[in-house]
């Protein structure tokens, strides 16, 4: 074969190799023009999308202290960011979002992070869906959506963490907050609730009658000893913990449906107290 002929294979097959380079050039710059692209503020079935700062995403789960052995539900998840954050941590993580399309994306993200097997994503309305499983919620939405959600959120298992990016929940207040003042301009703070257990009502002690009244987690009353009758202070609530003072004494315990126990201490000395809810 000819040196000019040898050349001339050559010249071909560079065109080729160029020309097939170029075409897969086209095709995934087509791929990415056609990949959907979400625009802050679009919107939505019931808020506008505006993605939660990551700093702002780390911080709602430091506060929840999400671990591997949590199953995080995010409400409104958009493009998946912070369930794909919290499966990074290891938990278990769904998405409730209505819009498709978004959906399918939060997918693709969670493949790409390589964390697909704990990020799942699903299409369906908040005020449809079950999410009683969850240890922690998280959610970026209005007010009054908030509020919506308010009294499904308070039925839910004592202890469930709640965090929300920048809205309360009315006069529900909030446990604890953080605000990130670095790499956030807008929507930077976490606000952080547990769910507490409900013990409005009468409940009977030995030798004694303990009246609640209960506003979210906060816990007024009376001890009833005889005839004399307490007033108790300080009473809270922390999921499933109860503690309240009467007098000098500091009464701590844990509530379990209808009956709660744990210890008195007065100075150096503990003893021990339980409780069970009088039927009506």
């Amino acid at each position: 074969m000819s040196l000019l002929r040898v050349t001339r294979w050559a010249a071909l097959a560079l065109m080729l190799a160029l020309l097939a380079t170029n075409a897969t050039a086209q095709a995934q710059a087509q791929a990415e023009k056609q990949k959907y692209q979400p625009q802050v503020g679009q919107e939505g079935k019931d808020v506008v999308w505006v993605p939660t700062n990551e700093a702002v995403v780390q911080k709602m789960l430091e506060l929840a202290k999400v671990t591997a052995s949590d199953f995080l539900i995010d409400l409104g998840s958009g493009d998946g960011r912070t369930v794909i954050a919290a499966a990074k941590r290891g938990a278990r993580a769904l998405g409730i979002e209505y819009n498709p399309d978004m959906v399918a994306l939060s997918k693709e993200n969670a493949i790409a992070a390589k964390v697909g097997d704990r990020a799942q994503f699903v299409k369906a309305d908040l005020f449809e869906t079950d999410f009683s499983q969850a240890s922690v919620i998280t959610m970026f939405l209005l007010p009054d959506i908030n509020l919506k959600l308010r009294p499904k959120i308070l039925d839910l298992k004592p202890g469930t963490r709640i965090v929300s990016n920048s809205f309360t929940m009315g006069e529900w207040e909030a446990d604890e907050e953080a605000t990130i003042s670095e790499g956030c301009e807008s929507w930077c703070t976490a606000l952080f609730w547990i769910v507490p257990a409900k013990v409005e009502g009468t409940w009977k002690l030995q030798g004694g009658e303990l009246t609640l009244t209960q506003q979210f987690q906060m816990v007024s009353g009376t001890l009833k000893s005889g005839t004399s009758s307490t007033p108790i202070t300080g009473g809270r609530m922390t999921g499933a913990q109860i503690s309240f003072t009467v007098g000098d004494a500091t009464y701590t315990g844990r509530v379990k449906g209808a009956t709660m126990q744990g210890t008195i201490t007065t100075g150096a000395t503990k003893t021990n107290w339980s409780a069970a809810k009088a039927t009506q």
